[in-house]
């Protein structure tokens, strides 16, 4: 079975770990206004969701070609107003006390960067990850596979021991060129190898529950 050589699993953030979009949405219509452009579109949103913070801010000011600014900006909105709005997905904690039991690692790749440390601390989650892996850690965020094989050659795995849990499209093709095994969360329009819409249907799968 597919599952059976699993050995670590590793979750994207947004989306998966937390529900986010009200969050995102609120900080990027923020930083907008704060240079008299209107709020987010939905095409636009789906996008920065997706993004990097650096790629995110590159697509939002296209007429840039010096973003010194912005990122100058950013730095006066307090993100940590924000985090306390993010709704943590129900069950995680219990599978990722469950996963460390049965020895499996646990691990993050997110395209977040400097506000990741912040959001494991707030939700008390630090401790319930073996390693953790931001856009700032490698040279290419997702949709490259670098995040992935970042963790894969830290723990020495397969690409197939690794069950990676993601949301978007980016997560989709880093998966696909890490080789890696790909669980869609919520969201069926992704290509993957299982589809789920819980924490507790993926400890099911992963025969864990207690």
């Amino acid at each position: 079975m597919l599952t059976n050589k699993i050995k670590a699993v590793v979750f994207d953030c947004d989306g998966v770990m937390f529900d986010t979009a009200d969050v995102n949405r609120r900080y990027y219509n923020q930083l907008l206004a704060g240079f008299n452009k209107p709020p987010l579109t939905e095409p636009q949103f789906v996008k920065v969701h997706m993004f990097s913070v650096k790629d995110a801010i590159a697509y939002l000011f296209p007429e840039r070609e010096d973003l010194t600014d912005v990122f100058a900006h950013m730095k006066g909105l307090a993100y940590g107003e924000f985090i306390s709005h993010m709704v943590i997905e129900p069950g995680l904690k219990d599978f990722l006390d469950s996963l460390k039991e049965r020895m499996f690692i646990r691990a993050v790749a997110t395209n977040r960067t400097n506000t990741m440390a912040e959001v494991l601390k707030t939700f008390d989650l630090e401790h319930r990850f073996e390693s953790v892996v931001t856009a700032a850690d490698v040279k290419n965020p997702k949709p490259a596979p670098d995040q992935l094989l970042k963790i894969m050659d830290h723990f020495k795995l397969a690409p197939r021991e690794i069950l990676f849990i993601g949301d978007s499209a980016f997560d989709q093709m880093a998966a696909d060129k890490a080789g890696t095994v790909f669980v869609a969360f919520n969201n069926p329009s992704l290509k993957a190898d299982f589809y789920f819409n819980s924490m507790a249907d993926i400890k099911a799968m992963l025969n864990i529950n207690q």
